[in-house]
């Protein structure tokens, strides 16, 4: 994006394959949310904005509608091409959309939103939606119910600073905006199952703040993620584990 945070530049042009290694995919329940909730399928254009590695890209595919990728990040965008060659993959920011005027039927931001949650983004994406087009925001949450999920949060917390994050809530002052509809909410159960140097270890490093901290740094959270595995009887010497999640998902239309 055009005002892409240091942290969001850094740490998902760094960390491109730990990202795609140790994010979650989104649970099943989500087909049958972008049919009825945004809309999408076979004969719809979609924009997925803020695509990343394609992790939600694939799913939107999936759906038979014409999918175009937007990424700022030039590593992250290599690799959703080379994962999904048949969809379009375009560099962009939130606030520079290379698509034109009223031509797309949805706009997804999966794990996304907080970067660009602004005015002049959401000024943006209504202008290349169509009217009745709908913005659809996704983002897989770490379940914290769970106490060693809590105490991983801890240890990725202490290095935040100021990185836009999903739990502070700040995204949703700019809601609803002119020219949108009110939200529409709902929450899915999720989790991410694999081996805990996957889905625990791969996926702190995978956060931006942590991927853009100095090697040195970078290695003290690797080291204190491994004790916290070592030390919790459910993970350790674990072949298989699985992260849970709530995946919360959202919507508006635009209406004018």
């Amino acid at each position: 994006m055009s005002d892409l945070h240091p942290a969001a530049a850094a740490g998902f042009a760094s960390g491109a394959g730990t990202y795609a290694k140790g994010r979650p995919d989104y649970p099943a329940a989500l087909s049958a949310w972008l049919r009825d909730g945004l809309r999408v399928g076979p004969g719809r254009t979609v924009a997925d904005l803020g695509a990343g590695t394609g992790k939600f890209t694939g799913l939107l595919a999936a759906t038979g509608a014409e999918v175009t990728a937007i990424e700022p990040v030039d590593a992250m965008r290599a690799q959703l091409a080379a994962a999904l060659p048949g969809v379009t993959a375009l560099a962009g920011s939130a606030e520079a959309i290379p698509l034109p005027d009223a031509s797309l039927d949805a706009v997804v931001c999966a794990q996304a939103f907080h970067w660009f949650a602004t005015p002049a983004a959401l000024a943006e994406i209504r202008r290349v939606l169509k009217v009745g087009g709908r913005l659809g925001l996704v983002w897989n949450v770490r379940d914290e119910a769970t106490p060693w999920v809590a105490a991983l949060t801890r240890i990725m917390n202490a290095h935040e600073g100021d990185a836009p994050r999903y739990h502070t809530g700040a995204w949703r002052t700019v809601l609803p905006a002119e020219g949108f509809g009110p939200l529409h909410e709902d929450v899915f159960a999720h989790g991410h199952t694999g081996t805990p140097e996957q889905v625990i270890l791969d996926r702190t490093l995978s956060v931006s703040f942590i991927a853009a901290l100095p090697e040195a740094e970078r290695a003290g959270v690797a080291e204190s993620v491994r004790d916290l595995i070592a030390r919790t009887p459910e993970l350790a010497g674990r072949s298989e584990v699985t992260f849970p999640y709530r995946t919360h998902v959202y919507w508006c239309e635009r209406v004018g």
